[in-house]
């Protein structure tokens, strides 16, 4: 078939059912749904296609079968690991029609979504009905459930309530071959074999398209407190999150550089939380549900400053001073993304995280003494993003070409401290070429041999993970 055949074809398969989806073509569409926020691969995308339905979406999975479409999922096209750039003619499946909350169960708190709901109407849904759904991240107004779970998202309370694969009570999915499938029915206990759940989160679309997907929500937090500290030290923060997880359960446990401070604070609309610089900075978050925990927090913080480790500090004394703490570390991305940034997200246990990133960051400045390296993340949970900046004077292409290098350095070090190179964005294009970094040979292979057994034709996401 042509490609003028296929995008008729598609078109015939979208508008059946009481809910007919449809197909775009035009030059700004196949643009914006054709890529994510990486900016490494122009989008080729032959057509988009937005479903309303799994039944569509499941002929559409049958008709690439067997005239050997590529399909490409898109959800809120958030991810930093072109997990979602249709690069070659492929067709985007896009999930921005398929967005309603179809079912709330009180008892069992949880609610049944389709794969295109918003992760902040999922928040909101939550909070409307008493009740929290915890999987929180900076693109929570645009990212998808379903690329959330593709990706299996973190974000910034992964210290406290996991990764979005904790949350999930159970998935329906359409198959690299076509089937639907209804996968653990929503039940707590349920020991019959093989989880299959567990293999479509995380697979960025190279197994099937997960379509709907039932969330466990939990109690509201109470009384959500931040507090800010400027450390004398990196291997402070190890010290700091200590000292604290000794007597608070901690929501969050985030830090930044110096460097990134003053982005976020010469981007304007945030002030300095204090007067003193310091090399780094910590954000904690903790439910402050008494005067004792509050007590306890301010000794911690005297308990730390006496110590060394801490230079000055603030805490919030209202929810909107907590919010507006939060802006310091939640406006570092768009605040250095005018210098386009090279990312890299980057994990390793928790333990490590000080001599691991003074590693990296020796190496890269070692190198590179002209690239700014800016340093933040959910260091609680042993997740950093290290972003480098362009140079003004230099060139896009030879930047990335660059940083390249830059990436076999880093992911070196991440092997040999048996970290992740991918903690959050998943594998996508960019981290391909690396994932023997963080898997074994044989751990590959048998990652291969999964994708034959759900889409043995090769029509799902190809080229993503691994070619």
């Amino acid at each position: 078939m042509n490609s003028e055949q296929i995008i008729a074809a598609i078109k015939d398969l979208l508008a059946t059912g009481d809910a007919p989806g449809k197909v775009l073509t035009d030059p700004d569409d196949l643009d914006t749904y054709g890529k994510d926020w990486t900016k490494i691969y122009p989008p080729k995308p032959l057509a988009i296609a937005l479903p309303k339905t799994t039944e569509q979406i499941q002929a559409l999975v049958k008709f690439a079968n067997d005239n050997q479409v590529a399909l490409v999922p898109s959800g809120g096209r958030t991810g930093l690991s072109a997990g979602a750039v249709a690069a070659n003619g492929e067709v985007v499946v896009a999930f921005d029609n398929m967005n309603q909350i179809l079912d709330f169960n009180a008892s069992d708190r949880t609610v049944r979504c389709q794969a295109g709901v918003v992760t902040e109407q999922l928040q909101n849904f939550a909070e409307e009905n008493g009740l929290y759904y915890p999987v929180d991240f900076a693109s929570a107004g645009s990212s998808q459930l379903g690329g959330n779970l593709s990706t299996n998202a973190g974000g910034i309370k992964v210290i406290r309530y996991g990764m979005s694969r904790d949350w999930v009570a159970g998935l329906k999915v359409v198959t690299g071959k076509g089937d639907i499938l209804d996968l653990n029915k929503d039940l707590a206990k349920n020991n019959t074999g093989y989880d299959l759940r567990h293999l479509f989160i995380g697979a960025e679309g190279t197994l099937g398209f997960i379509t709907e997907a039932t969330m466990k929500l939990t109690r509201q937090p109470d009384d959500l407190t931040v507090l800010v500290l400027g450390l004398n030290d990196l291997t402070n923060t190890m010290d700091v999150l200590e000292a604290f997880q000794q007597k608070l359960d901690l929501t969050a446990y985030e830090f930044f550089s110096h460097q990134a401070m003053g982005h976020v604070l010469a981007h304007g609309q945030v002030q300095a939380p204090f007067e003193t610089a310091a090399p780094y900075y910590a954000l904690l978050e903790f439910e402050a549900v008494s005067d004792q925990v509050m007590d306890d927090a301010m000794a911690l913080f005297e308990q730390c400053v006496e110590n060394g480790w801490v230079l000055d500090g603030v805490i919030s004394q209202s929810e909107t001073q907590a919010q507006n703490l939060w802006q310091l570390r939640e406006r570092i991305s768009e605040s250095i993304a005018p210098r386009i940034p090279y990312k890299n997200d980057i994990s390793v246990i928790v333990s490590r995280v000080p001599e691991f990133l003074q590693e990296i960051d020796s190496v890269v400045t070692e190198h590179y003494p002209d690239f700014e390296i800016i340093w933040f993340g959910h260091i609680g949970d042993g997740n950093l993003h290290l972003n480098i900046l362009k140079p003004e004077n230099m060139a896009k292409e030879d930047f990335f070409e660059k940083c390249q290098q830059v990436n076999k350095w880093v992911f070196e070090i991440v092997e040999r401290y048996e970290g992740s190179v991918s903690a959050e964005h998943g594998v996508g294009m960019t981290k391909k070429p690396y994932l023997q970094y963080t898997r074994s040979e044989a751990e590959i292979a048998y990652l291969k041999g999964i994708k034959q057994v759900f889409d043995p034709n090769g029509v799902m996401n190809p080229g993503k993970i691994f070619d």
